[in-house]
């Protein structure tokens, strides 16, 4: 009988590019498993002479599908200390705990010299920014890696398990007003193992208290590329206050996995679909008596406005500010985002509830959006 269980709360997760091995502090709900692909034969034949009917089945191993995995993380940029055992950089300069995510969202995923090649751009000091762009993601295929579920992992005798081939597929972000910035993410991989401990080599600010983003303080700005259809309140700007939304990045991966009969294949890679940024925002329906410009009311009577029915795209830099202007942030921007007529939500307190699609200057384009992180030096 098993003397030992392992809870979820006692589970660690490392990623490994390389060489360098990142610990990645998760939240409750974590999840990761890799399923089972099988045929099922059955016969169906009338009765033999003798009255009897074969009413047998046979069932095939065909394949086994991609570890599908989880999880969430806070949102925690951070000032590099530049030294110390872990330090994510030799220099004082803006990382992130999470950011080799988005290095593996981006593109190849590429890390040297404390940097991924065309991903990530690291400032210097406290009023620098990392900032995070999307320049290689027009690619078949992204960077992967290798992502362990470290179970007990404090414990002597730790379960641990690796995603070989790991790929982040999606990345998404809820503005829970009362709650701390935190992001979804989600991807794939070709198989799961049984392994030893990997030793972590990237591990700062991950025990710090003061890296930690409050959604209460975010910010919304919107500014119309049409000011003439869209004055707002002079320039085209719409001054809206959140009381929630939703930012989704989508790589929209498929994994590939062969067909040869009498075998039990196993995914050999995946290729990327269209890529996808979207999103909503609400705000309360409110109106200025004496003006009213550029409120929630009249961003809905622009955006119905007959010249606006007249247009079937348009365009707004959109830059959502999760955490506000102080460091700790997290900065959105959308260069160019259409948005779709906003719907009501009668409640209590009557809201205006918009969907949005960060499109790319030009078809063949990457810049949907812009990330740009800024963090403060660890208190730990």
């Amino acid at each position: 009988m098993a003397d030992t269980l392992y809870f979820s709360r006692d589970t660690k997760m490392y990623v490994k590019i390389g060489s360098a091995i990142w610990e990645i502090p998760v939240l409750d709900g974590f999840s990761f498993s890799q399923a089972n692909n099988s045929t099922e034969v059955t016969l169906n034949e009338a009765e033999s002479s003798t009255g009897v009917s074969k009413r047998g089945r046979k069932v095939f191993n065909d394949s086994l599908a991609p570890v599908e995995f989880s999880f969430s993380t806070y949102a925690r940029p951070f000032l590099s200390a530049g030294s110390g055992a872990g330090a994510a950089d030799g220099s004082g300069k803006q990382h992130a705990v999470e950011e080799v995510l988005w290095a593996l969202m981006a593109g190849p995923a590429t890390y040297s010299s404390n940097a991924f090649t065309n991903t990530t751009t690291h400032g210097t000091g406290t009023s620098a920014d990392l900032a995070i762009d999307f320049s290689e993601s027009n690619k078949s295929t992204l960077g992967t890696a290798e992502v362990f579920f470290s179970l007990d992992d404090a414990g002597s005798n730790p379960t641990v398990y690796k995603v070989a081939g790991a790929v982040i597929n999606e990345a998404s972000i809820d503005f829970d007003i009362e709650g701390i910035a935190t992001i979804n993410w989600s991807g794939f991989g070709s198989t799961l193992t049984s392994v030893s401990k990997p030793t972590k080599t990237i591990y700062e600010a991950i025990n710090a208290t003061n890296n930690y983003i409050r959604n209460r303080l975010t910010s919304l700005s919107i500014t119309a590329a049409d000011t003439s259809t869209f004055p707002g309140a002079g320039s085209g700007v719409y001054n809206l206050t959140l009381i929630g939304g939703n930012i989704t990045i989508s790589n929209n991966i498929t994994f590939l996995t062969p067909e040869t009969i009498g075998a039990v294949n196993t995914p050999i890679g995946h290729v990327t679909g269209a890529r996808s940024v979207s999103g909503s925002f609400s705000c309360y329906l409110g109106l200025d008596s004496s003006s009213n410009v550029g409120t929630s009311t009249d961003f809905f009577a622009d955006m119905t406005s007959a010249a606006a029915k007249a247009k079937v795209v348009n365009s707004f830099n959109t830059v959502f500010a999760i955490g506000g202007a102080s460091s700790p942030f997290l900065k959105f921007t959308m260069a160019t985002a259409h948005f779709e007529i906003p719907a009501h939500n009668i409640e209590d307190t009557i809201a205006l509830e918009t969907t949005f699609q960060a499109l790319p200057s030009t078809i063949g384009g990457t810049n949907e959006t812009v990330l740009a992180y800024r963090g403060v030096v660890p208190d730990v």
